[in-house]
């Protein structure tokens, strides 16, 4: 007859160093007073001559202002190329003989990247765009005019 064993969990239950000898043992980085900086706290003696020395030690120091910085909302190339004639459905891509024009503000982005190819003349206005970019635009016989900051903050819907 065989005897169902249990797990070696359930066995050390009751036993508090689970197989490790002394209790304090096995408890991550316990043994060597913890990892990287601490206790070098207002309290704590271990470190306290090292952070004598860093004057930079305790306090916020500095500045990072997140509140100017541009979020750029980007398209590609070949998604424009795949989606003109919806966009030209939709009132907000207009089409003047063979040429597609468009300000990428009117879609929602700010930013033009270059992944993709593109066949069609396209007009476009945009905040920013990238060399690859433009230099497909051009290839293709379209134009990119890059606008000011003030005229093409993009508002996320």
């Amino acid at each position: 007859m065989t005897i169902n064993k249990d797990s070696k969990n359930v066995r050390q239950r009751g036993n508090n160093s689970h197989g490790w000898g002394a209790k304090k043992k096995h408890r991550g980085a316990g043994h060597r007073g913890g990892r990287g900086a601490a206790g070098t706290g207002k309290r704590g003696d271990a470190k306290k001559p090292r952070i004598w020395k860093d004057k930079k030690y305790f306090g916020k120091y500095g500045f990072n202002s997140h509140s100017r910085a541009v979020e750029f909302v980007i398209i590609n190339v070949h998604e424009l190329e795949k989606k003109k004639d919806a966009y030209v459905a939709s009132g907000k891509m207009s089409l003047e003989g063979d040429v597609y024009k468009v300000n990428l503000k009117d879609l929602g982005y700010n930013k033009l990247l270059g992944t993709g190819k593109i066949s069609s003349k396209i007009t476009i206005e945009v905040y920013a765009a990238s060399e690859k970019a433009i230099s497909k635009i051009k290839a293709a016989g379209g134009t990119v005019t890059v606008t000011s900051a003030e005229e093409s903050s993009v508002s996320e819907e």
